[in-house]
């Protein structure tokens, strides 16, 4: 009977994770031919199967290797079709077990970041997703803010979005499996699954840390959800806000999940845009309120009582009245800790919200401010004496005004670059506004044009002539007039 130690020539263990080193204790100058084989097995067969070889090696099998490397690549491709028709189904189970991990290496995780994340730009943002699903280290390097700010620029997305906490988990999760399903592929993840991982990467599991989410990537998602809900949402039925009754409402702002309204009943009403419901009325002015701005849960409202009012939303509270005007404050334009307000007194103040001080006044124009802008550095203003002035608020200067316009301003946009104005002589005009010149005057409206939206070089434009029109403010052209049915109220 054989031995144990006579049993073990005969046979080699492929070796599990626990097991100790199979090394034959032979020197290379005394090994036999079975321990040389053994050696040969070991390195040829992958450390995770475990599996059982005859020695010594089958005759002629040298000779009939030798003979398979003279082929040419047609013969060897024969040669193998002909075997595996001659194998059994446990021997081609074997060669596939074999085969099928050479096919499956992550080259990803062997390369450097640098280079995988090159690598991973050449993806569309759609398959960049699925890649995010494949394990824990793609999903790292998918996440990169710089990768996706490069996805955001192509798709003409000028700057990040930082994710509300109470949204993090839907544009985190739901956003991307909404996208990946609309292009048919699967949001099942992958991030626990063995034959996808990284195990052969220098880089561990253990050893990767939560990716840092993307303000980038979160303005992507965001932007792709409002694009598919505009064309593939069923439009839901209105929800009516009511909370002034038959008063006017003057103003109108929207800010994340709340809705501002202002009223000529001398109150603001902060809304929630989810439930329609009224969270805070804003009571303090002793006037109509014709303005207001929203960010966060700060609010500014200007009034026909001549006084701005600072307010937390969240509380309701009034934090700062803010008096200097001698008549109405008929609009203002909130950046930073910084309001700009215009009046009726054909004054433009600047002031500060933390403080309540008024840090500037700008005088020039010589009838009722009606439309303000301002980005930080530069404040824009249109009034009813049919100009439009650029100021320097920090000396009080102004730099440019603006002539052409046959009627009072209405509405204003800046972008830092171009000034465009609406007015109610029917035109909008497009100025430059480092040296004051007029680019364009865009003819098209009937009527007011009492609300515009300017992003990059494309301008939309609300008239009462119960038209919107897209305009190319660079080369001055009307893309698209949109008109619908005219709603009377009874």
């Amino acid at each position: 009977m054989e031995t144990e130690a006579e049993s073990s020539d005969r046979v080699v263990r492929r070796r599990g994770p626990g097991d100790e080193s199979l090394e034959d204790s032979s020197t290379d100058e005394g090994e036999s031919e079975g321990a040389l084989e053994r050696k040969r097995l070991k390195k040829l067969y992958p450390p995770w199967k475990m599996n059982v070889f005859p020695t010594p090696q089958p005759p002629k099998l040298k000779s009939w290797i030798d003979t398979f490397k003279n082929w040419n690549s047609g013969e060897r491709l024969m040669a193998l079709d002909s075997l595996i028709d001659s194998c059994e189904p446990v021997q081609v189970r074997h060669m596939m077990e074999i085969i099928e991990p050479q096919f499956q290496r992550d080259f990803i995780s062997l390369l450097p970041k640098e280079l995988a994340l090159h690598v991973l730009s050449f993806l569309e943002p759609a398959d960049l997703l699925r890649a995010a699903q494949t394990c824990r280290y793609w999903r790292l390097l998918s996440e990169d803010n710089l990768l996706w700010r490069e996805k955001c620029k192509a798709s003409g997305i000028d700057s990040p979005w930082t994710v509300p906490v109470a949204r993090r988990d839907f544009s985190s999760s739901q956003l991307i499996s909404a996208i990946i399903s609309s292009i048919g592929g699967s949001s099942t993840s992958a991030l626990d699954n063995p034959r996808f991982s990284p195990s052969s990467a220098s880089t561990s599991f253990s050893t990767i840390s939560q990716p840092t989410p993307s303000p980038w990537k979160a303005a992507f998602l965001r932007q792709h959800s409002i694009e598919m809900n505009w064309r593939k949402k069923p439009i839901r039925p209105p929800k009516v806000l009511k909370g002034h009754d038959d008063h006017v409402i003057t103003c109108l702002q929207f800010s994340d999940s709340r809705i501002l309204s202002g009223s000529d009943d001398n109150t603001l009403r902060v809304w929630s845009a989810t439930t329609g419901k009224c969270l805070r009325v804003l009571v303090g002015h002793i006037g109509g309120v014709w303005s207001s701005q929203m960010h966060g849960s700060t609010v500014i409202s200007g009034s026909t009582d001549r006084t701005l009012k600072v307010w937390n939303a969240e509380t309701g509270q009034c934090l700062h009245t803010l008096y200097g005007h001698t008549s109405t404050v008929r609009c203002m334009h909130l950046h930073g800790k910084k309001v700009v307000s215009g009046s009726r007194d054909a004054t433009l103040r600047v002031w500060n919200i933390e403080t309540g001080v008024c840090l500037h006044v700008l005088v020039g124009h010589l009838a009722a401010v009606r439309c303000v802008q301002y980005d930080g550095k530069l404040v824009v203003s249109g009034a009813y004496d049919y100009m439009v002035k650029v100021w320097n608020p920090e000396r009080e200067e102004c730099l440019h005004t603006l002539q052409g316009h046959t009627n009072r301003v209405y509405s204003l946009q800046f972008d830092g670059k171009h000034v465009v104005s609406g007015s109610l002589d029917t035109s909008i005009r497009v100025w430059d506004v480092r040296n004051g010149t007029l680019k364009h005057t865009l003819i098209g409206h009937q009527s007011l044009t009492s609300g515009m939206e300017l992003r990059n070089r494309i301008l939309v434009s609300g008239n009462a002539d119960s038209t919107v029109k897209v305009w190319d403010i660079v080369s001055g052209r009307c893309l698209q007039t949109l008109s619908g049915r005219v709603f009377k109220r009874n």
